[in-house]
């Protein structure tokens, strides 16, 4: 009889964890690596540009089994920063279709991350501070901006007070994430990831101390869960039954009496209740304060969230945050704190990182797993490298 993990999954012990396929509904993953979303702030009215081609592209080249957008903004004043990439409009799915075209093309799944971010719409790239951008700088440069939350509670000291969301501008919200994986299924995208962490709107919804309402979205713990609930019921509606559906929380936010790791542990039960397969745990951005000194952060911080909401919610999990090395993923796979690895900034170094983990874990014997246009040429310098060092070893080498 082959061995099934603790989620009922066959399990192959002759093969490493992280390159076993993953079953989600009716998409597979060719392995356990996913490109985690990363802010490029390259587009250009939240349409995709040739640097989102290439830099998502690569990853497919690379190895992973699934590549994510960064934040897309599901309304025009929900963008992080000013050139995030957007699906607010039906302009944006022919440039997001040729995306999802070549990554798939490549083997890989592609995913794209939902996201409204609230009170902390609109700051600078990292490289220019990432600060707050003042309204003046906004209404100088003649852009459609607004910054909502649940109440008059602004991010922190360089944040505008955001406007307290009305009802409607509350059912405006819902319906631009459920419009957005409309166009979303028309781009061709396997995944939608609902960014439900960093402080962006959901988030701010999720904790006592951002939203401060008395009315049905806010005051007890199951108000305060209402909005991420209606997202993924909305989204769930309008997204096909065969196409999973993953979203990232912020599974501690940061802050004293805040949200925390109990509190992530209800709400991924009921989204899973609503058709969510997999939660991206992830920690920390409530404000302004918690985006720098959320955790104490090392190797693999993040990766008890993953392994306490996988066990305790029975639902799959994303770990995520300082996961550098071949080993250590394999480890938090064999260790059941999770089912999937997030690389993100490792991935920049090396976007060739899934190819390199399948060699170190002796996945691959050269480079089988490479493009082929590649590996033609890698495995011809490997047979020049083998000779050069026996060469050096019989002492015929110079």
């Amino acid at each position: 009889m082959p061995r099934r993990n603790e989620c009922g999954c066959r399990v192959n012990a002759s093969r490493p964890l992280l390159f076993q396929p993953l079953a989600l509904r009716g998409a597979t993953l060719r392995n356990r690596i996913v490109i985690s979303p990363m802010c490029q702030h390259a587009a250009r009215d939240g349409q995709a540009q040739p640097w989102h081609l290439v830099h998502y592209g690569k990853f497919a080249l690379g190895g992973a089994g699934l590549v994510v957008t960064e934040s897309t903004a599901v309304a025009e004043h929900a963008r992080i920063g000013t050139a995030d990439l957007g699906i607010w409009s039906d302009d944006h799915v022919p440039g997001l279709s040729q995306i999802c075209d070549f990554v798939r093309g490549e083997g890989a799944l592609i995913g794209v991350q939902l996201a409204h971010a609230g009170r902390k719409a609109f700051s600078e790239p990292l490289w220019e501070g990432g600060r707050a951008l003042t309204p003046q700088q906004l209404e100088a440069d003649g852009l459609v901006w607004r910054r909502v939350g649940p109440s008059a509670v602004a991010a922190g000291p360089e944040w505008s007070t955001p406007d307290a969301m009305t009802e409607a501008d509350i059912a405006a919200a819902i319906e631009s994430f459920a419009a957005a994986t409309r166009r979303a299924r028309t781009a061709g995208f396997d995944v939608i990831e609902l960014h439900f962490g960093h402080g962006y709107l959901v988030a701010t919804f999720l904790s006592p101390l951002s939203n401060r309402r008395t009315d049905r979205w806010g005051g007890t713990r199951e108000n305060r869960m209402r909005l991420a609930r209606e997202i993924a019921a909305a989204v769930r509606a309008e997204w096909p039954e065969d196409r999973p559906l993953f979203a990232r929380l912020s599974c501690v936010d940061g802050a004293e009496d805040s949200w925390g790791l109990d509190d992530s542990v209800v709400l991924a039960r009921a989204l899973a209740d609503l058709g969510v397969d997999v939660i991206d745990c992830s920690s920390g951005g409530l404000s302004e304060e918690t985006r720098r000194a959320n955790v104490p952060r090392g190797l693999g911080f993040q990766v008890p969230f993953s392994k306490t909401v996988r066990r305790e919610a029975r639902v799959m999990t994303q770990a995520v945050g300082v996961i550098m090395s071949p080993e250590q993923a394999e480890a938090i796979l064999a260790d059941g704190a999770a089912d999937l690895i997030a690389i993100g900034r490792e991935a920049l170094r090396t976007p060739y990182w899934p190819n390199e983990a399948a060699r170190a874990l002796g996945q691959a014997e050269r480079f089988e797993t490479w493009p082929l246009r590649h590996a033609v040429w890698l495995d011809r310098r490997e047979a020049l490298l083998r000779q050069l060092a026996q060469d050096d070893t019989s002492g015929t080498g110079t």
